[in-house]
């Protein structure tokens, strides 16, 4: 017959269908599973090659996994973050799998590079306070600026950081903002009030960009800036996304915000120099910043960093704004004694507004600001790179790959906090355990602007506290946390004067 086989037997030739039928039914979950492992089992090849040609074969890498090929793990932190509304999900998934004995270590592949997430008090400190070992490391470097304050590191790094602590973080700096701020502050909110009803996260997004734009960059506002506050927007969220340059996606949309706003700055910045404009904002700040051998900044070095700084001074801030006035309203007794307290520091002032001489008496207050800023979690992690293979609790993070500092876990850690979840300012009564508070990141990075957005935050509450009332029209809205958590309608709330 033409369908026989050469030299095989009657039973051999039945025996092929079989055979083929098994290969068939093999095949899709052998194929699955060199999917599912076949970028973890690459990486720890290349890790353990390259070790042995240096001779150092006795190292291992944190326990883990890689997740899919290109795409990582970061499909699996996109379901903990948006599907199951877990945010703390993807870390308990390692702690679970691989146990709390590594350290706080564990591999993984995110925002396109192979990774080690570390989540614990003590690694945490470790890599924030090893310049020689970890360098900054964006996931999209270009969005934040080549030559921005949050990419460059070393002795350029400390230049631009002391120029911003000078213009928004030293005490006499901080007395002229809470003076220039606080009469914007105060009309905004008699604008909620005659609104009665406020979206709070466009509310205080709106206040808290009005307050940065005039402070860093001496804009006032106008249809310009209301475009501006979209870009970074869209900015924020190719941040966050995964950096993939394609039509449609967070990504591309976040480079072209990127470019606007450069060019809306580059025009102020040609403006300033052309009518000699000396100014006293960061942005002049930035212009007259020397580097060791006396020369200024470029051109390109002022505008990247004043995108990113706008960028990080309001966004932040605002996030933070808004959960305060979500977090005091589902806790009454707290929003109690805030007020009582505030009540009592403007029976001295006849009528003038506070100053930072009144902030060591706001105990309370500083308190509500701290919890806050604990619950929110507004920076969940940030980025670095090692620079050389680090050893670390006996297992070593490989040179060049990406290092991941979980913040929010340890904020929201039961072995830290009692009832971590629970908005609660009176557990400020005494510090929190070492290393286990990093809202601002730790050591050389930490945000240069941390005392500007802790002031902001406590004369918004002072004047909310002292003359206005409100409550969340929708106190059951679900939390969304891409591109950061917010509740789903943006906390909307009934405000009106006391």
């Amino acid at each position: 017959m033409e369908t026989m086989v050469a030299g095989a037997g009657p039973d051999q030739q039945a025996a092929w269908p079989w055979g083929w039928w098994l290969a068939i039914a093999l095949l899709p979950p052998l194929l699955a599973l060199a999917i599912c492992h076949g970028n973890d089992a690459f990486h720890r090849a290349a890790f353990a090659l390259k070790r042995w040609l240096h001779g150092r074969p006795r190292a291992r890498l944190p326990p883990g996994h890689m997740g899919l090929p290109f795409v990582g793990e970061n499909p699996a932190l996109k379901r903990y973050f948006r599907r199951a509304r877990r945010p703390d999900g993807y870390v308990h998934d390692k702690k679970r799998r691989y146990g709390d004995a590594t350290g706080g270590l564990y591999r993984t592949h995110l925002f396109g590079s192979p990774a080690v997430l570390v989540c614990s008090p003590a690694v945490n400190k470790f890599v924030l306070q090893s310049p020689d070992s970890f360098g900054v490391c964006w996931p999209a470097p270009d969005l934040v600026g080549a030559s921005s304050i949050l990419n460059v590191d070393g002795a350029r790094h400390a230049r631009l950081r002391a120029c911003v602590v000078e213009a928004v973080n030293r005490p006499s700096s901080l007395r002229s903002i809470a003076c220039a701020i606080q009469p914007r502050v105060a009309a905004a909110l008699r604008t909620w009030a005659r609104k009665s009803t406020v979206t709070a996260a466009v509310e205080t997004k709106k206040v808290t960009f009005e307050n940065i734009c005039k402070m860093f960059v001496s804009m006032e506002p106008s249809p310009l800036t209301e475009e501006m506050d979209a870009w970074f927007a869209g900015l924020l969220g190719g941040l966050r996304a995964f950096p993939l340059d394609l039509p449609g996606t967070a990504f591309r949309r976040a480079l072209r915000c990127r470019r606007k706003l450069s060019a809306v700055f580059r025009d102020e910045l040609r403006r300033r120099k052309d009518a000699a404009d000396g100014g006293d904002d960061l942005m002049s700040a930035l212009m007259r910043t020397e580097d060791e051998g006396g020369r200024l900044l470029s051109d390109e070095e002022v505008v990247d960093n004043i995108v990113s700084l706008v960028l990080a001074g309001y966004q932040s801030t605002a996030a933070a704004l808004m959960w305060a006035v979500y977090l005091l309203a589902k806790t009454p007794h707290a929003l109690a004694k805030l007020r009582e307290e505030n009540d009592a520091i403007i029976r001295d002032k006849n009528g003038e507004f506070i100053t930072p001489d009144d902030i060591p008496k706001m105990k309370y207050t500083a308190k509500v600001v701290e919890e806050t800023l604990r619950v929110a979690n507004v920076a969940a992690m940030v980025h670095r790179v090692a620079l050389k293979d680090v050893e670390y609790g006996g297992y070593t993070i490989p040179q060049g790959w990406r290092v991941v500092v979980w913040l929010r876990s340890l904020h929201t850690d039961p072995n830290y906090y009692d009832d971590p979840l629970r908005f609660n300012p009176d557990r400020w009564e005494k510090p929190a355990k070492p290393g286990t508070y990093q809202v601002f990141g730790g050591g050389y990075r930490m945000c240069a602007g941390n005392m500007l957005a802790r002031l902001q935050l406590i004369i918004m509450l002072h004047h909310l506290s002292v003359g206005y009332k409100w409550e969340l029209l929708n106190p059951g809205a679900e939390i969304v946390y891409i591109p950061h958590s917010y509740p789903s309608d943006g906390a909307l709330i009934a405000i009106s004067e006391l």
